[in-house]
């Protein structure tokens, strides 16, 4: 049976995009061209691949199978393309994390990796959305949660240490009595996995009334707003090591109580980790992890007088 294979490249391609437009642009031929090839590689299988939604397309029940079966031997095939030509071998690596996590955690260490492979071009996608990983051409999610997500590999980041903090201004480092601090605007991230109600239950305190709020979607702006003195937040030693570690945020409390969880974790479907653009990004990240880790320790060592 002859193989329909430029037909099923450009599926391939119309699935990763999500949408013929796309497809077509990506390719350099017009839509129309492009719905051709699906609809002859669907005369040839003998089954609806992709259906409309609007603009976008979806895939079928069938198409979703056909496309997880031969994602990543066209990937090969692609880089074998590109290699036998002569090119400078550039492979994509697209990450998704949330802003908070990219913005205090990522940035401040890619270039590390970046600099170490040339070859891959990393991009960096910054959203609170969970991948589709069968629809969405994402190669690694950091992704906030409790890692329990059927059918993905995860593996924590590492257990976070969470802490009230605040700018020295606003209060000094060790100066407050755990119940003390509801005198204070408490800053709250509301999808943050630890809130207030849960620390003040390990320090064994029970609010008498509703402590005056400032309330944040994004962790990264509750950190900010903590910093900038508008009140005492709750957050991670993960999150905020840039500021804590520099003296911009202290931790009021003197002796709190010892609060952890694993919060961040690194996912992908178990066929990504094969690839060696992943791998390596894997590899990076651990190293990355145990090097913050190790300063964690030393520097929770020199200040322990003030937690």
């Amino acid at each position: 049976m002859h193989l329909p294979l430029r037909a099923i490249g450009v599926f391939h391609a119309v699935a990763r995009a999500g949408s013929v437009t796309r497809a077509a642009e990506e390719l350099g031929v017009t839509p129309s061209a492009v719905s051709q090839q699906v609809q002859a590689l669907e005369i040839s299988l003998g089954t609806a691949l992709i259906g409309k939604a609007g603009r976008n397309v979806v895939l079928t029940e069938a198409g979703e199978r056909y496309f997880e079966m031969i994602r990543g031997e066209m990937e090969q095939i692609s880089e074998a393309t590109q290699r036998i030509r002569g090119f400078r071998s550039i492979t994509t690596l697209t990450v998704r994390a949330t802003p908070s996590l990219a913005t205090k955690w990522l940035l401040p260490r890619l270039a590390s990796f970046v600099d170490a492979h040339p070859d891959i071009e990393l991009r960096l996608d910054g959203t609170n959305e969970p991948t589709a990983f069968q629809k969405e051409n994402v190669d690694i999610e950091v992704r906030h949660g409790t890692g329990q997500w059927p059918g993905l590999f995860a593996e924590g980041l590492v257990e976070e240490r969470f802490y009230p903090v605040c700018a020295p201004e606003l209060a000094a480092a060790g100066s407050l009595k755990p119940a003390e601090l509801t005198q204070y605007r408490l800053i709250h991230s509301v999808k943050s996995q630890m809130q207030w109600t849960r620390w003040f239950g390990h320090a064994g305190v029970l609010p008498a009334e509703r402590p005056r709020r400032l309330l944040f979607d994004r962790t990264h702006m509750a950190i900010d707003a903590a910093a900038g003195g508008l009140g005492i937040a709750l957050e991670s030693d993960l999150m905020m090591w840039r500021e804590w570690s520099t003296g911009r945020l202290v931790c009021p409390v003197a002796s709190p109580p010892e609060v952890s969880l694993v919060t961040q974790w690194a996912t992908c479907p178990p066929d990504h980790l094969r690839h060696s653009k992943v791998k390596l990004f894997f590899d990076w990240l651990r190293r990355e992890r145990d090097a913050w880790r190790a300063e964690r320790e030393a520097w929770t060592a020199a200040h322990a007088a003030s937690l």
